[in-house]
């Protein structure tokens, strides 16, 4: 769908779980990008990251050590950059209660550096990553998460005669990810007890290689303006539990602060924006020009259903205990998983 040709792109947040493993699709799979730049503030996630990719075995990355709260060092890194994936966020729930301001700084204040130096630095496309939490958020998080998505959005009002197309994909938890329910559970499972916030909670499930695959062809199947989110399965809470520890004792400890016991991606006022491309849904901008653009090309798609939720725990597909399972062996690191 897109013509245009990148050949240096810039991942914010790179040393995180997706930006590494980001980084690695990119090297082996996508060989149009010469220049790879990994754009992080934190100077051992680097030195490490540089012994699995050195710049002597991968000659086009680059290491860019840096802050998106530094507008003056965001600038400086880029130049002669096309392509930009953004992922660097403070993202823990219980931290945000508490820090609001950091949060601020860096999921929104940061967010619009990032936004400036583009159009600035004459960036062709930038996808930012976000978060089940931004939709309807009740938490710190989500809500610096739902301003940034705003801001990457509108900033395509202000692009002018710069070509940039600015873009959103919003999808739920990955598997096995740091700070999450699974690797926790694998952690307390020996001690014969899990504790459960509550019986009904649900969350989406999505894997760190579909999420790397969504972002990619986000680069190339993005007009400007679209929020995109992926179609996949909901997980219960006592299925996680099931799946790692079944003889464990479930404690009830309540949810915590800023917790929903089920996420969504898409709420209903969304829905009025919101058309089914097949394998995924899209939320579109309030400019009638980029719907013209998708009618005008060869993609599929349809409206979807007034008032329209797409909620983790009234989602269509469930992960079974078994896939839950199977999912932890295939995803999570063989040293963490006991069976």
């Amino acid at each position: 769908m897109n013509s245009d040709k990148y050949e240096s792109i810039l991942i914010t947040g790179a040393t995180g779980s997706f930006g590494k493993n980001f980084v690695n699709f990119i090297l082996h799979h996508a060989k149009e990008f010469k220049r790879v730049v990994v754009f992080s503030r934190d100077e051992l996630k680097q030195w490490q990251m540089q012994s699995k990719f050195s710049t002597s075995k991968y000659p086009q990355i680059r290491y860019f050590l840096g802050d998106i709260r530094d507008k003056s060092r965001v600038y400086r890194a880029l130049e002669g950059i096309d392509v930009v994936v953004h992922a660097a966020a403070l993202k823990q729930v219980p931290a945000s209660e508490y820090n609001p301001h950091e949060f601020i700084k860096t999921n929104i204040i940061g967010s619009q550096n990032l936004i400036e130096a583009s159009l600035d630095k004459n960036v062709k496309k930038l996808v930012a990553l976000s978060t089940d939490k931004a939709s309807s958020p009740i938490n710190l998080y989500g809500a610096t998460k739902l301003c940034s998505d705003k801001l990457f959005i509108a900033a395509n009002n202000i692009s002018g005669k710069n070509k940039i197309k600015f873009s959103v994909v919003r999808y739920g938890n990955v598997i096995g990810s740091r700070g999450s329910v699974i690797p926790f559970f694998l952690k307390t499972a020996n001690s014969g007890e899990l504790p459960i916030t509550h019986k009904k909670m649900t969350r989406f499930n999505i894997t760190l290689d579909e999420g790397i695959k969504m972002v990619y062809e986000s680069i190339y199947n993005s007009f400007g303006g679209e929020i995109f989110v992926p179609k996949i399965p909901s997980y219960k809470i006592l299925d996680v539990a099931m799946a790692i520890a079944p003889n464990a004792l479930h404690k009830i400890v309540g949810i915590r602060s800023g917790e929903k016991i089920h996420e969504e991606m898409i709420n209903s006022y969304d829905s009025s924006f919101t058309y089914d491309l097949g394998n995924k849904y899209v939320i579109m901008p309030k400019i009638d020009s980029v719907l013209q653009r998708y009618k005008e090309s060869d993609i599929k798609f349809k409206n979807v259903k007034e008032n329209f939720c797409y909620n983790s725990g009234s989602n269509e597909k469930f992960l079974s205990v078994e896939e839950i399972r199977k999912l932890i062996k295939t995803h999570v690191d063989p040293k963490f998983v006991p069976f």
